[in-house]
């Protein structure tokens, strides 16, 4: 580390799972006062709009799950470095919560390896902010009494003794990037027996004004959902919570496939060693 040098600071700050309402006041007050913010995809256009400072230097960093162009977590952690040892204060904006299925233990990683203050702010998170906005009660008196929030984006990611745990369980499980999956998520607890008043939800682009959901009995899905393609981001929601929608849903589905997250494209730019990242300064 180079001795006299004044660094910035990294604020880690979650953006919420879509409607642009839910969003810390915290994350706004540093979104006002940003020099810098470095951006996900999973974050609203209106936030970015409403809420970041007019002469902040905005920095896509775009990540999507198995398709499409990606901007590789080490060119973001360089970023980070970078800015802040111009000493400059840089929010990394982050889709839902910071801490769910995110790539903060690297960012956290290189921040404390260089000697670089950095603050975390906490959000909602996709799980919490699709299920209240699909009249689901994550947890209920006499339907769940706990929630798992879990992936399954690779095959091996959960073992066969953990599926015959999840298939036998009353908790209310979670599946995060795993709508491209679901037929095997189904597959494997129907495999292990799970109950027939366990019902099933995926909730398509969940809080945004292109929600829809998509709900059956598990043992249903086969004849109902199979074979249907969902628009990303989608949430996977299993539990006899999800019978509840049906009497509590608030929100009627969009009945769009459009995306209100644009997917990442591939940005060339000339000596530009992140091809993947889209610098768009405001100055």
């Amino acid at each position: 580390m180079l001795t006299g040098v004044q660094y910035g600071k990294v604020i880690l700050a979650a953006a919420g799972p879509g409607d642009p309402e839910l969003i810390t006041a915290k994350a706004i007050r540093y979104l006002q006062q940003a020099d810098v913010v470095l951006t996900d995809r999973l974050v609203s256009d209106d936030i970015i709009r409403f809420y970041v400072n007019a002469s902040a230097e905005l920095v896509y960093v775009g990540k999507q799950c198995r398709r499409g162009a990606s901007t590789p977590q080490e060119a973001i952690n360089d970023l980070l470095v970078k800015y802040a040892r111009q000493g400059k204060l840089v929010v990394r904006l982050k889709g839902g919560d910071v801490s769910i299925f995110s790539n903060i233990l690297d960012e956290l990683q290189v921040l404390k390896e260089h000697g670089i203050a950095y603050e975390i702010v906490p959000g909602v998170t996709a799980a919490l902010g699709a299920a209240a906005y699909s009249g689901i009660p994550l947890t209920a008196r006499g339907y769940s009494t706990a929630v798992r929030f879990l992936t399954s984006y690779k095959s091996d990611i959960v073992s066969d003794a953990y599926w015959k745990d999840l298939a036998g369980t009353h908790d209310t499980l979670v599946f995060y990037m795993s709508a491209e999956t679901i037929e095997g998520v189904v597959d494997n607890l129907l495999k292990y027996g799970v109950a027939s008043d366990v019902h099933l939800a995926v909730v398509e682009q969940g809080t945004t004004s292109q929600q829809n959901v998509y709900t059956c009995n598990i043992h249903d899905f086969h004849s109902i959902l199979r074979g249907q393609t969902f628009v990303s981001p989608s949430l996977v929601i299993i539990g006899k919570v999800v019978a509840l929608h049906e009497q509590f849903a608030w929100i009627a589905n969009s009945n769009s496939k459009e995306y209100y997250f644009k997917p990442v494209a591939p940005i060339h730019h000339s000596n530009n060693a992140f091809n993947s990242t889209a610098h768009v300064s405001r100055a």
